[in-house]
């Protein structure tokens, strides 16, 4: 790989992450609004927000994708894993599980390498494994010391690393395959907006203010979700899977500090073991360049 285009993969996902990690203070904001209705116009503005940017470009190729049976196959499947992805994730962060979604995306980039690994032969070397083993033991005595099944956890890291893997084998651009996925996805956005007993009154009775986070949350998910689907066309997913550490970590300095989750003490030892494993890949990467 081009170093230019390494240099770019990490600035792109860099920037995904820093956006992702203090997005659960926009989330909180909505609080008050049904995580359905939220998750439904997420992805209805920001399709409008791709449309708006592809059709005066006369770009038609994100509609080619569709199309095609083998391709729609893969975007309808990544439709379907950031659509879950989303809305757990808007529903746990607005439910008081900020510090749990944040070991959710601890655990992902695990997946992240672990799908690098498999599907497109990627290599570690000795001080990398190192790294994923340090990472690896966090994640598990983390997820031991939680007490109960971590499924929020685990459905976020599971949903968004295979996630990861299709915007890998992606058949077209960035943008273009972001507008394939939220067409796709625009039916089931209003069938949440439509069916909930109550939504559009709901709806109805929202501030100004509330309204304007709600239309904007299509450019807070489409910007980061672009910048991460550059990033992991042009770095490999276990470099990607480090780098995603940044936003668990962000989450979790969010979840506890400003919306006053617990940290129980005996985090320490797993956060410890985590932070290892990063500053261990981190110089990998460093040798590697020099």
């Amino acid at each position: 790989m081009a170093p230019s285009n390494q240099a770019k993969g990490i600035f792109f996902t860099l920037v995904s992450q820093a956006a992702w990690g203090i997005l659960p203070i926009y989330w909180k904001l909505l609080v008050s609004v049904n995580s359905l209705s939220i998750l439904a116009f997420r992805i209805l503005c920001s399709l409008f927000l791709i449309l708006c940017i592809l059709l005066p470009q006369g770009n038609t190729r994100w509609l080619r994708i569709i199309l095609e049976p083998k391709r729609r196959l893969l975007v309808f499947v990544s439709m379907c894993l950031v659509t879950c992805n989303w809305g757990l994730y808007i529903w746990a962060i607005n439910a008081g599980h900020t510090v749990e979604s944040s070991l959710g995306y601890y655990i992902n980039p695990l997946v992240s390498i672990v799908l690098g690994l498999i599907f497109f032969r990627e290599r570690l070397s000795r001080i990398q494994w190192a790294a994923f083993g340090f990472a690896a033991a966090g994640v598990v005595i983390l997820t031991v010391f939680s007490g109960d099944f971590p499924w929020i956890s685990l459905g976020l890291a599971l949903s968004f690393g295979f996630y990861g893997l299709c915007k890998k084998k992606a058949p077209a651009g960035s943008l273009e395959t972001l507008g394939a996925e939220t067409l796709l996805a625009a039916p089931l956005a209003l069938l949440f907006i439509l069916l909930p007993p109550n939504a559009l009154r709901e709806l109805g009775e929202l501030s100004p203010g509330l309204w304007a986070l709600l239309i904007l949350s299509g450019a807070v998910t489409a910007i980061p979700l672009y910048c991460f689907a550059r990033g992991v066309k042009l770095l490999p997913l276990s470099a990607m899977g480090f780098i995603e550490f940044i936003k668990p970590t962000i989450m979790l300095i969010i979840g506890v500090f400003i919306f006053g989750e617990s940290f129980p003490l005996r985090n320490v030892l797993p956060f410890s073991l985590i932070w290892i494993a990063v500053f261990l890949y981190s110089i990998s990467f460093v040798r590697r360049k020099s």
